[in-house]
């Protein structure tokens, strides 16, 4: 299951697969918004902008916002570590043989 985190304060958001992130939900942590540049999958850090072609600015990548691209990041080292310890599983799985 894949990991996501409110970018401020990295209180862990629970998404399931038929409910998206509105524009108005906050994170229960820190009541940050949650629908924003900072929390998309698109978002470059390095440029801070958006690597999506878009045809309008957004001058506050933290604050909640109405793009349609908006794909909520998930927690690349949450995931690397599911993998691993699969891998691990299934290798263990094949050990005696």
């Amino acid at each position: 299951m894949a990991k996501h985190q409110c970018h401020a304060c990295g209180h862990e958001v629970v998404i399931t697969v038929d409910v998206k992130v509105r524009r108005n939900d906050a994170c229960e942590g820190c009541e940050a918004d949650l629908h924003c540049c900072l929390n998309c999958r698109f978002y470059d850090k390095r440029l801070d902008r958006c690597s999506e072609d878009q045809d309008r600015f957004i001058r506050n990548r933290d604050r909640s916002n109405f793009c349609d691209a908006f794909v909520f990041t998930v927690d690349a080292t949450a995931v690397k570590s599911e993998v691993d310890d699969a891998r691990a599983k299934l290798a263990n799985l094949f050990k005696n043989l």
